[in-house]
């Protein structure tokens, strides 16, 4: 396994609510003091490929121009755009080149290897997404998914 600094750390967040607009909240854990005294909360860190991992999925469920306003105009997918259509083998291409194109706007991504779309079976409105990317300056894979995209 190659170092993985380059990937970066940053806040673990856990995804609170993806209903309408993806909310997170900074995950944080109880960390016990020595000497048996009281517990205190520290907020986890993120590094390397957990963190990229992180980023991917915060990437993807984060509609694209939602942070315009702070000078990423471009961050996010169009994946929002498909809510409301029905799951048909033209809206999961649409699901598989929308994370393309938001994939191919990280830079800490080298080579996108595999993006898995299908339907979720006796859920119509689902869609599973497995994907596979090699990190910059890496030739480890990392996998992410199965995650669920609701198109209702």
């Amino acid at each position: 396994m190659s170092s993985d600094a380059h990937l970066l750390t940053d806040l673990a967040l856990d995804l609170g609510d993806h209903r309408i607009r993806p909310l997170y909240k900074v995950s944080d854990e109880e960390r016990r003091l020595p000497a048996g005294r009281g517990g205190v909360l520290d907020i986890r860190l993120l590094s390397g490929r957990d963190n990229l991992q992180q980023a991917i999925v915060m990437r993807l469920l984060t509609p694209v121009g939602e942070l315009a306003g702070l000078g990423h105009a471009d961050y996010g997918s169009r994946l929002f755009d498909l809510v409301g259509r029905v799951n048909t083998d033209t809206t999961r291409n649409l699901v598989r080149l929308y994370i393309l194109e938001s994939l191919q706007r990280e830079p800490r991504i080298g080579k996108i290897n595999r993006i898995d779309v299908r339907q979720v079976e006796r859920q119509p409105s689902l869609v599973a997404v497995e994907l596979d990317v090699t990190p910059i300056a890496s030739t480890d894979v990392i996998s992410i998914g199965p995650f669920t995209i609701s198109l209702i």
